[in-house]
């Protein structure tokens, strides 16, 4: 390892596309179902990669081939023995829901006042996690890690590899039941994480709102927790890290002591009351690395989601659209209709696409959000995919493809008064609706 890292300081820059080779890089050939990165090595040199790191020594002509037992656990390795060279807080992030939003909002608070580094987009799997830390450098002062898992034992493997001293599980909800095992293996690998944070004595962030964390956590003493929640009347008498969520407002607006105890408010750009959760998040993390409340204020007031993710979409005819189209679970979905359900437009719409990776329990869940929505009486209810119309018996509203559900949205009209949720699995596009 020793000699890989010397040659991996004087080129520091990581590739595992042989598409996207820089002059000077190492590209690691990793092996996937469908490719064997082993094949595009001599490519990637011929492109100007330095070196490439290769398990199948039959491909190496000469010492521009670095030759090892497995791409992926060395490029892993790598990784952590690249975040050892590092004394400063590393915060890991993981959940069912939010995770992403979360470390965005993390992000944006403590780069305000710390030089922070971040996944970019979601980065957050055991290709991802690797190269996020190898991207870590003298200038940085704190590191943001999201890890996701959809397999029980991958949550652990990433702390693993992160060693984060700081880490956090935004909350346990429905997500990945069919790799997880159904919604108790879905607790269970997120408090992987709590686990290993444990076992190493690394500090522990908890949002005391959330159900199902507490319940998770270790009894074991000498672990440093710090919770947070909210409060409709935040008091340092009674808790620090606590926040308010002001009601009926289109975007949220939070409110938090500052550094005299004066309760401060924050304007954000982020829709739905499941959002709270993130911002509360990276309020308490801010101020507990003692960020300045007048930054976490601005960094707050500054940040627009996008990405799909709770994205407001303007439209001609000046409705809002409330853009949540990245990913969908039972739980994501069940609050985001929630979320929609309190917002001050008098006419709701929601637009819910089929759910992914739910298994056995596909029918059931979509059965069980269907009722849901059916009971908010929204002005209108779209559903679109195969799961949802088999449980939309009526069909009334039903779309099995996005095409389709796109011809039907094309021809409608819409006000000011008019406020619509879109969301659902990634695999749906339910994105292509607006264009």
């Amino acid at each position: 390892m020793d000699l890989l890292y010397n040659i991996f300081l004087q080129h520091p820059r990581i590739t595992t596309d042989s598409r996207k080779i820089t002059e000077g890089c190492i590209f690691f050939a990793l092996k996937g179902d469908n490719f064997d990165g082993n094949i595009y090595a001599e490519n990637a040199l011929n492109q100007g990669a330095a070196f490439a790191v290769i398990d199948n020594p039959s491909f190496k002509k000469d010492e521009q081939y670095i030759v090892v037992q497995d791409v992926l656990t060395t490029l892993q390795n790598l990784a952590t023995y690249h975040r050892r060279q590092f004394d400063f807080p590393v915060i890991g992030i993981t959940g069912s829901n939010g995770k992403t939003t979360t470390k965005e909002l993390v992000g944006a608070v403590m780069s305000s006042h710390y030089n922070t580094h971040f996944t970019k987009g979601n980065f957050n799997n055991h290709i991802g996690v690797p190269l996020t830390l190898l991207e870590l450098n003298d200038e940085h002062e704190v590191a943001i890690i999201e890890m996701g898992a959809n397999h029980l034992g991958e949550n652990y493997a990433l702390c693993d590899i992160t060693e984060p001293t700081h880490g956090l599980v935004t909350n346990m909800g429905k997500d990945h039941l069919e790799g997880f095992g159904g919604f108790e293996g879905s607790k269970k690998a997120n408090a992987e994480v709590f686990k290993w944070l444990t076992e190493h004595k690394r500090t522990i962030f908890v949002n005391d709102d959330e159900p199902f964390l507490k319940d998770w956590l270790p009894n074991t003493e000498g672990v440093h927790r710090i919770f947070y929640r909210q409060s409709s009347h935040p008091s340092i008498n009674h808790l620090e890290y606590e926040a308010s969520l002001e009601p009926n407002t289109t975007f949220l607006k939070v409110g938090f002591l500052d550094n005299k105890g004066a309760l401060i408010f924050a304007q954000t750009n982020l829709v739905g009351e499941f959002n709270f959760a993130n911002v509360i998040t990276a309020i308490a993390i801010g101020k507990y690395f003692k960020v300045p409340t007048h930054k976490i204020k601005e960094a707050l007031e500054n940040y627009v989601p996008s990405m799909n993710r709770s994205q407001i979409v303007p439209h001609a005819s000046g409705a809002t659209i409330i853009l949540d189209a990245y990913n969908a679970n039972p739980s994501s979905l069940s609050l985001a209709l929630k979320s929609l359900a309190k917002m001050p437009q008098p006419r709701k719409i929601a637009i819910i696409g089929d759910m992914f990776e739910l298994g056995e329990d596909s029918f059931s869940e979509h059965t069980d959000v269907f009722n849901l929505a059916n009971s908010l009486k929204f002005n209108e209810l779209v559903t679109v995919g195969v799961g949802f119309n088999e449980v939309n018996t009526s069909k009334k509203g039903s779309f099995k493809t996005t095409a389709e559900a796109k011809d039907w949205f094309q021809k409608q009209t819409f006000d000011k008064d008019t406020c619509i949720l879109i969301k659902g699995s990634r695999g749906m596009k339910l994105e292509s609706l607006l264009g």
